[in-house]
């Protein structure tokens, strides 16, 4: 039964303090009333006794010691859930911002979740096809695995996340539909604008939900805005079968509203004045992907971070990179030769790939060309070192060689066009057309079975079919 108590002990910033509280629970809503029009939610978020520290999700101005009726609902923080969820925009606390009104609810789920049994959990094999060639190639994304993307402030993450959103699709031969779940932490009006935009004009917008907390929104609502997707997500794969992408862009944004709050709670602070807590609650958000026993769904995270300072051992990344499966790391000095996406391809990896490509999943030679084309670029960034040392006319042929790999490399395996799809056949085939300017004797690092099907059968080719005699005989 929801109790309503008048009057507050104190206001300070978002937390509020409610004396003489009795049944309540960590985690409970309150809904206050300031006035006859004007309503706010908050949620508990400690108890002593019978007194009641509550963040409001909202600005707490026009909020009095006086006259502001609070009511304790019992429960937590809920969203409403149905099969038309899909195609539509929220603000973090699940309130419609499309105008299509409320969503016809089959069910509603606590935005906290439920604790998942590990043993219930499958182990991810099958891959998810975004697109990208670094990606798909290089740092696979296994479905029901998490893997974040690493970024910096003007770094051209939005738009990199914008069209993983809009192309990402199952691999070949895998039955069942898909679904991205987009939540944005903090962002600009102008960058929520291009997100919608962008998913709208392009048709993806059907099946994608979005979830959009402004930078001008309350703080407070930027914590909840992760679990809102989640939930979501959680219910479109486990209840309705979907394999859902979530994509959470700004960790950054969260992690600040976290440090904010525990500031204003006065607790003592932990690395750069983070909670000491901070890796248990990105962990339970992380930790909310994966693929369960008798579930034909399954739920897949890109969280997207920006790395204060390009600071990769920053707690935020720091902690990230502990929690979840591997990383793909976005590089200010690639983005600086103008290369989209500018992603560096030597400390980027995804920890599950080993298991989710190959014969049966993408293709039989996959893991070698990754292989090989990992040896050779890290070679070419060998061979620039030495250039720039003792001058570029001064390498070996086979230096040279590496150095002009390392450009196309660049040039067209990791940049790609904007509006730019490949398969995971492309990729491949663009992996083996860079390889070929090496002799088959330089590529150690492929099974020779591979190298006899592929290195001389120009068919394997990204760009149109070569002509015999292209290759010059003594680089076979």
């Amino acid at each position: 039964m929801a109790i309503e108590y008048l009057g507050l002990n104190s206001i300070e910033g978002p937390l509020v303090v409610v004396d003489g509280v009795r049944g309540a629970a960590y985690g409970d809503i309150v809904r206050f009333r300031t006035n006859r029009t004007h309503h706010k939610v908050g949620q508990i978020i400690s108890i002593e006794g019978e007194h009641a520290l509550i963040q409001v999700f909202d600005s707490t101005t026009g909020m009095s010691l006086e006259n502001t009726h609070t009511t304790f609902t019992g429960k937590g923080m809920e969203i409403a859930l149905g099969p038309d969820i899909l195609g539509r925009t929220f603000n973090g606390l699940g309130k419609p911002l499309d105008g299509l009104g409320t969503i016809h609810a089959e069910v509603s789920r606590d935005v906290n979740g439920a604790p998942l049994n590990p043993v219930s959990r499958i182990y991810p094999r099958d891959y998810i096809e975004t697109g990208f060639s670094a990606i798909d190639g290089l740092t696979t994304l296994i479905r029901g695995q998490k893997l974040p993307i690493f970024s910096g402030d003007g770094m051209p993450h939005n738009e990199l996340a914008a069209q993983i959103a809009k192309q990402a699709k199952l691999g070949d031969g895998v039955d069942g539909e898909f679904a991205v779940v987009f939540a944005a932490m903090g962002v600009k009006h102008d960058v929520a604008d291009y997100f919608r935009r962008s998913f709208e004009e392009s048709g993806a917008m059907k099946h994608v939900t979005m979830f959009v907390n402004t930078a001008d929104d309350p703080v407070m609502e930027r914590l909840i805005t992760p679990r809102m997707a989640l939930t979501t997500a959680e219910y479109l794969a486990y209840d309705l079968g979907k394999h859902v992408l979530v994509i959470l862009t700004d960790m950054t944004s969260f992690c600040e509203a976290l440090r904010e709050v525990s500031n204003a709670k006065q607790e003592i602070p932990s690395r750069k004045g983070y909670p000491g807590y901070l890796y248990s609650e990105l962990a339970t958000i992380y930790e909310r992907a994966g693929i369960v026993k008798g579930k034909s769904g399954s739920v897949t995270q890109i969280p997207i971070l920006t790395m204060p300072n390009d600071d990769i051992t920053h707690p935020i990344p720091d902690l990230t990179g502990y929690i979840t499966e591997g990383q793909i790391v976005l590089d200010r000095s690639v983005a600086g030769k103008n290369i989209y996406p500018p992603i560096n391809v030597l400390p980027s990896l995804s920890r599950l790939m080993k298991d989710g490509i190959g014969e049966g999943f993408t293709r039989e030679d996959h893991e070698d060309v990754a292989n090989q084309l990992f040896a050779a670029y890290s070679s070419a960034i060998d061979a620039r070192s030495l250039a720039s040392v003792i001058g570029e006319e001064e390498l070996s042929d086979l230096d040279k060689k590496y150095l002009a790999f390392g450009q196309s490399f660049e040039k067209e395996f990791v940049g790609q066009k904007a509006d730019e799809t490949r398969t995971i056949q492309d990729t491949l085939n663009l992996g083996w057309d860079l390889l070929r300017q090496f002799p088959k004797t330089e590529l150690n690092r492929i099974d020779s079975k591979y190298l006899d099907k592929y290195y001389d059968d120009l068919t394997y080719s990204y760009h149109t079919p070569l002509k015999e005699g292209t290759l010059e005989e003594g680089e076979r």
